[in-house]
């Protein structure tokens, strides 16, 4: 095992870094991300459009990518924080509200209907002087 390490040193040394710098752009970025949800979002029943749908179609297209590309890197950092250190599950569940796929809605539903994710939310909202998520 020890080999192993000696071998691949500076792959552990990029997967070090690339870690810790998740870690702190997740810090950074997650408490900003979640107040930007309407604490009444989850209350409909069907996903209210949103106003960028109504602007320029080569800007809402950049913006769509820009979020879809954020979502992802959240995405993955989450995955990667449920190994380390980090508040995997809650960068996980703003990766999956950042971006688009069929069945978003429900599946944010059910992810935030977690009591623990909707308490992780409203304490980052909270924090940002934010009213909480309703449900």
């Amino acid at each position: 095992m020890l080999e192993w390490f000696n071998e691949h040193q500076t792959l552990l040394t990029w997967l070090s870094v690339i870690s810790l710098v998740t870690f702190v752009v997740s810090l950074m970025a997650l408490p900003w991300l979640v107040s930007l949800i309407p604490a009444d979002y989850f209350q409909h029943q069907e996903r209210q459009p949103a106003p960028l749908k109504k602007g320029h179609p080569v800007i809402r297209f950049l913006m769509l990518c820009g979020k879809n590309l954020l979502g992802l890197a959240l995405l993955c950092g989450g995955i990667l924080m449920l190994f380390l250190p980090g508040q995997g599950l809650l960068t996980i569940a703003v990766g999956l509200l950042l971006m688009d796929y069929p069945g978003k809605f429900s599946l944010e539903r059910r992810i935030v209907g977690h009591p623990s994710i909707l308490k992780g939310l409203n304490w980052l909202r909270r924090k940002r002087q934010q009213p909480p998520i309703e449900l």
